[in-house]
């Protein structure tokens, strides 16, 4: 405990890494705007989770996976969700897919592919089977929720049913509650991480990247109510996407009936997404890295970064 509390002490007063300069905006959808990266070439659009903010996927300076894939030649999009209102209260999960996402995709073309990042990645199965991509890359994206441990389910189901009046009323689950998603997911690492901490420099490179990765996770706009009542009950508790049944657009979403290039990447040692809960098609790529790890981790450079980077280049010059 003396170890936990020195650590969120040492977090709360470090220094802020400053926050890499605001990507152009090349089109707007609503409250959701599309921000490019300079590259040339095929769009990549990236979907982040509606969980937590867009930024995880362009950090800092020294640590953006959009920045670092451009450096590499791809053109990556990316699409930043904004934050919902309570005049959004009845936008499902798959309701942000047909107002948002496909929208998107018609406003980089028939030649852009698609990747999505956690819930992003379920979200974007379902836009590709709606309105086929060039490609579509996935990125530690649930689909079979029945991978989750039950105790997992039935706690985060114990949680939904606990803040329904407080989002029935505001139209909103708020951030708060959406951030006991993950400590019910993981509660020991939550503990762990600020023990972890205490033993840092938090002025040092890693430590400033610690506190950046932190702070994201402890931010982020609230989820529409209609979003996390599909979320809790349909997929998370009901599985309706791995029994088949999720439903967007009028169409029952099976990503075997997808006749594009997909590279499907599963992390190994994903607490949040455990592997058991991906889809099992497409090209599959497995990573011993964790769920964020994976993406603003000391290895995410020569690992994701590289692997994304290298198969939309490939799409590219095919």
């Amino acid at each position: 405990m003396r170890l936990a509390l020195a650590g969120l002490k040492s977090y709360q007063s470090a220094p802020r890494p400053p926050r890499p300069p605001v990507s152009s905006v090349i089109a707007r959808i609503g409250r959701v705007s599309l921000r490019s990266y300079g590259a040339q070439g095929r769009p990549a659009l990236f979907v982040p989770s509606l969980i937590n903010g867009s930024e995880i996927l362009d950090l800092t300076f020294e640590n953006s996976m959009l920045r670092g894939i451009a450096a590499r030649g791809v053109n990556p999009v990316l699409l930043d969700w904004g934050s919902p209102g309570a005049e959004d209260r009845d936008l499902t999960v798959g309701g942000h897919v047909e107002k948002y996402i496909l929208p998107a995709l018609d406003a980089l073309g028939q030649d852009a592919a698609l990747a999505g990042y956690c819930l992003g990645g379920t979200m974007s199965i379902a836009a590709a089977m709606l309105r086929p991509p060039a490609a579509l890359i996935l990125i530690a994206a649930p689909w079979n929720f029945g991978g989750f441990p039950s105790q997992t389910r039935n706690d985060l189901l114990e949680l939904w049913r606990a803040a329904e009046p407080v989002a029935e009323a505001l139209g909103l689950l708020p951030a708060e509650v959406l951030q006991q998603i993950f400590w019910k997911i993981d509660p020991e690492r939550t503990i762990a991480k600020f023990e972890q901490f205490a033993g840092k420099d938090a002025a040092s490179p890693e430590g400033q990247n610690y506190v950046a990765v932190e702070d994201w996770a402890n931010d982020g706009p609230p989820l529409t109510l209609a979003a996390g009542r599909e979320l809790m009950e349909g997929l998370m508790t009901g599985n309706a996407s791995g029994e088949g049944r999720w439903q967007v657009g009028g169409r029952v979403i099976s990503p075997s009936e997808l006749g594009i290039p997909l590279l499907n990447i599963v992390s190994t040692v994903d607490r949040i997404t455990p592997a058991a809960s991906a889809w099992k098609g497409g090209e599959r790529v497995e990573l011993a890295e964790g769920h964020v790890g994976m993406v603003v981790g000391r290895k995410a450079p020569g690992s994701l970064w590289a692997k994304v980077a290298s198969w939309l280049s490939q799409l590219r010059d095919s």
